[in-house]
């Protein structure tokens, strides 16, 4: 019989070299080290370098466009619509046939003021017969001279009520003219108001008849503005009615279009509105085809000043951070940093930057959202404004403004 001597534990000796626990060792080290992230490659953006140039400084006001002449179709005369002679939104001739009012009660008064007319004229007659007969009686003795008066001031009074039935006679004509409301302007007639069957009187608006070619924008400016450029629009309102080289304006419309036909100023107010400290002033474009209509929308605008030298960069390129304009330089090692800038007025697509840049400089006018200051980038040149411009000016170091008539 075996016995286990149970005062010595049961263990498994494992005898391993040195050598391989180094390898071992080394191993699981390497195992547990972390992998090195790939490079990013640096962002691509478009640049675009700081542009100098005499530029045209733009003005813009809110307007309302309104017809040339805006007429309130009403009747003269109360009656009963029979017919609508015109179609609804249609341009109509000036004198055309709108609208028919029932014209049997006008052509009885007619008939009726005609027979006052004769029955008077015929009693006019006979008091003259009477007075050529006395005349001659009366230098006889046969007739007294008060029988030669009483029939002279009878036959007068005869001829006046000749005269108020002949005017009786004309408003009973004018009435059954009325009856027909005809167009007193050539433009677009707007929807009838009053349908057929209405009994309408002189308070009734039936349509409206609009000239809208030419056709008018109002808009509001302000007191300094219109102090500051008062010669050159007081000037220009003038010369708009006989010169075509008048100076120009341009209407932007609901849309976001600019209507492809200039306009020119027309007519200023003759008081500033005291509640809203503004001057009403009027401008003309033509509008062939009718396509602008009275009470839409258009913006007008002129260039009223012509920035000499300015320092141009796509408003894109600016951030706008609660009033802190800023934008990213492209340094010589391809790095950027960002940088505080003055904007000034815009021109067109761009903005005139007045301090905190150089012309020549490169900014970054796309791919602001992947970069930050100290950042190096890949710069790629961004495609040329389309800001509008004169002539290229000579490198200076700082812009002026001068005014400029209002174009």
């Amino acid at each position: 019989m075996t016995r286990i001597d149970q005062r010595r534990p049961c263990t498994l000796s494992v005898r391993t070299s040195f050598p391989a626990l180094a390898v071992i060792a080394v191993l699981a080290a390497a195992g547990c080290e972390k992998k090195e992230a790939p490079q990013m490659p640096p962002p691509e953006v478009l640049v675009a370098p700081v542009a100098q140039r005499n530029v045209p400084v733009y003005s813009d006001w809110v307007g309302t466009i309104e017809g040339y002449v805006n007429a309130e179709i009403r009747p003269k005369v109360q009656g009963y619509l029979l017919t609508q002679n015109y179609a609804s939104g249609k341009v109509v001739s000036d004198g055309e046939l709108l609208f028919q009012i029932d014209p049997r009660q006008f052509k009885a008064a007619l008939d009726q003021a005609i027979g006052q007319l004769e029955s008077a004229k015929a009693l006019q007659v006979k008091t003259q017969l009477d007075v050529n007969r006395y005349r001659p009686l009366a230098k006889e003795g046969a007739v007294s001279e008060e029988e030669l008066d009483n029939a002279i001031q009878q036959n007068e009074a005869n001829k006046a009520t000749v005269f108020q039935a002949q005017a009786n006679v004309e408003q009973a004509r004018l009435n059954l003219d009325w009856a027909k409301v005809n167009s007193p302007i050539k433009g677009i007639a707007g929807i009838n108001q009053a349908q057929i069957g209405d009994l309408v009187d002189p308070t009734t608006v039936l349509t409206t008849v609009s000239t809208v070619d030419p056709i008018k924008v109002e808009f509001p400016i302000s007191e300094q503005e219109y102090l500051r450029f008062a010669a050159s629009i007081n000037k220009a309102s003038e010369i708009a009615k006989s010169d075509p080289d008048a100076p120009k304006l341009e209407a932007i419309l609901a849309d976001g279009a600019t209507h492809p036909h200039p306009g020119t100023f027309y007519a200023v107010n003759r008081q500033v509105d005291q509640r809203t400290g503004t001057l009403l002033v009027q401008a003309l474009f033509p509008n062939p085809g009718n396509v602008l209509r009275p009470g839409g929308y258009a913006k007008v605008r002129a260039a009223t000043q012509v920035a000499d030298g300015a320092l141009l960069v796509p408003q894109r390129a600016v951030l706008d951070l609660q009033g802190t304009y800023q934008v990213y330089v492209l340094n010589a090692d391809d790095t950027v940093t960002v940088r505080d800038v003055t904007p000034g007025p815009r021109s067109g697509s761009d903005w005139v930057i007045t301090k905190g840049l150089s012309a020549g400089e490169k900014i970054v006018v796309e791919g602001l959202q992947k970069v930050r200051s100290g950042v190096k980038v890949i710069a790629k040149p961004a495609p040329p404004s389309e800001a509008p411009g004169i002539e290229p000016a000579a490198p200076a170091t700082g812009g002026t403004a001068k005014s400029a008539k209002p174009s």
